[in-house]
């Protein structure tokens, strides 16, 4: 006899509907698995075996075939357990039920728990946007799915609450559909922009990044406070919508990072070690493309500290992903593509010491080695980053100040407030904030006078800027003017984003 149950798998964060069919026949005892399983899929074969049995179950001595439908997806992780022990029950008679339309997702214990598994938020969309419209899944992963709207799911311990729910003798309570609220990192005020003295400058560039989108570098001697700027970020930057927390956990659900919660609630700060390879920072595996750091960054903050230590390979494969704002993965199993939209926020030190064009501390670095430093960072990569802004060491005086610095909550207060502005002007199009914007939304809200034209063309010629400084240059004076509350960008808006580009644009030189 032969019987039917769906499931799904992954492909990236797109699902794949898989026709789960089991075949028992006469013949000798075996069990078999086809329709190019991995070896994670294999294994299964020794789980649904115990499973099934320590459920009080009888597993067929006959010839068993499982066929994963259509054949030519690799099958990939441990959640095709729960589909392949419902459907071999099925066709062997133990158990009679309709599952007609009904998604099973998870992982067998050998006593016959089920485990949890990841990818289930985005199997649950996906197969939602297919049709289906039931899904049993793991109890742990209750909460995940518990979030998408327009489904039935139901949460079950183990094998056999399944059985039970399908034969009808005890029913699984429908999962409530879970409320979000979106979280931010000021809320914990772990960092805070209240406890950091002094450098304002370093924090009028920080809201001005914040309230546009835009990546921002931090220079200056070690403990200037860049380090501390840059954790405070995350306090800074607006609370996530629904969509945007879906579209961020379904990545994380992929990479197995989902906490208790069952959802990304607080925008995502990722700061791998400078030891990072380029495959844990884009992503991929010798065979299947697994999510990497920036992409776990996606929707919100990736920092990479002590810029110039990293490989300079590994920062040159920031370069596609921060214009593009995806990344293409291809390995053997497949290609895929990630979202990769995130702010870079980097620092670094100016020299080796760290104390070149210090005011307060004397540089030990010869020219060469000043320069050979600063090369590590090619001249296309800072392109790239908006903002960079040099910090010097803090004044005594500063540290032991009474006086009351401005908190995250209150320059939140104006970021958001850009933000809002810029919500409204891109209103009905994929772009959400001004460092998004292309050529087409530049042209019509980035407007010059022949006044600022002409402050931009001295800042072109005597910077020698290219082409993509300038558009970032007038999309860092648009955030400026929102910042202003004003419909038009003025001259002292182009200056002061002018003055954010002057570090890079001299470093070709060197000393």
């Amino acid at each position: 006899m032969i019987a039917k149950v769906q499931s799904y798998t992954l492909l990236g964060l797109e699902g794949v509907a898989v026709t789960v069919e089991a075949d028992v026949s006469k013949g000798i005892p075996s069990y078999e698995i086809v329709g190019l399983p991995d070896a994670a899929v294999k294994e299964s074969r020794e789980r649904v075996r115990s499973a099934i049995r320590n459920s009080g179950l009888g597993f067929p001595a006959h010839k068993v075939t499982v066929n994963l439908a259509p054949a030519y997806v690799k099958k990939e992780g441990s959640a095709f357990d729960l589909p392949v022990a419902v459907s071999l029950l099925l066709a062997y008679g133990e158990l009679q039920a309709e599952t007609e339309g009904t998604v099973f997702l998870g992982e067998l214990a050998l006593n016959g728990d089920l485990r949890p598994v990841t990818g289930v938020l985005p199997s649950v969309i996906s197969a939602r946007d297919k049709g289906f419209t039931k899904f049993i899944v793991p109890y742990d992963n209750r909460k995940e799915a518990g979030y998408i709207d327009g489904v039935e799911v139901y949460a079950a311990k183990n094998l056999r609450e399944v059985i039970d729910h399908l034969s009808g003798n005890a029913p699984l309570e429908r999962t409530p559909v879970s409320a979000f609220s979106a979280k931010n990192e000021g809320e914990k005020r772990t960092y805070d922009l209240a406890f950091v003295k002094g450098q304002a400058m370093a924090k009028r560039a920080l809201e001005v990044a914040v309230a546009g989108g835009h990546n921002i570098l931090f220079v200056g001697p070690p403990g200037s406070g860049k380090t501390m700027l840059a954790r405070s970020l995350p306090s800074v930057l607006p609370d996530m919508t629904f969509d945007e927390a879906l579209e961020i956990t379904k990545i994380h659900s992929v990479a197995g990072t989902l906490g208790e919660e069952g959802i990304v609630a607080m925008r995502p700060f990722r700061s791998p070690h400078h030891t990072a390879t380029t495959v844990s920072l884009c992503g991929g595996g010798s065979k299947s493309a697994h999510p990497g750091e920036i992409s776990l960054a996606h929707g919100g903050v990736l920092f990479l500290d002590e810029l110039p230590e990293y490989k300079r390979s590994t920062l040159e494969a920031l370069r596609q992903p921060l214009e593009d704002g995806v990344i293409t993965i291809s390995r053997s199993g497949g290609t895929v593509t990630y979202p990769a939209s995130f702010m870079l926020c980097a620092s670094m030190n100016p020299c080796p010491c760290g104390n070149y064009g210090s005011e307060k501390r004397r540089c030990t670095c010869t020219p060469n080695d000043i320069r050979r430093y600063r090369a590590r960072i090619s001249g296309p990569l800072l392109d790239r980053i908006d903002i960079q802004v040099e910090v010097d060491g803090v004044e005594y005086d500063d540290l032991v100040s009474e006086t009351k610095e401005e908190t995250s909550a209150e320059v939140k207060a104006r970021a958001d407030a850009a933000r809002r502005i810029q919500r409204g002007r891109f209103a009905g199009g994929k772009i959400a904030s001004n460092a998004e914007m292309g050529e087409k939304e530049m042209q019509e809200y980035c407007k010059l006078d022949a006044e600022c034209e002409q402050v931009l063309r001295e800042a072109f010629d005597r910077l020698r800027l290219s082409a993509r400084a300038r558009s970032r240059i007038l999309k860092v004076a648009r955030t400026i003017a929102d910042l202003d509350l004003s419909k038009n960008i003025t001259t002292e808006h182009l200056y002061e984003a002018i003055s954010y580009r002057t570090y890079g644009a001299g470093l070709e030189e060197g000393i």
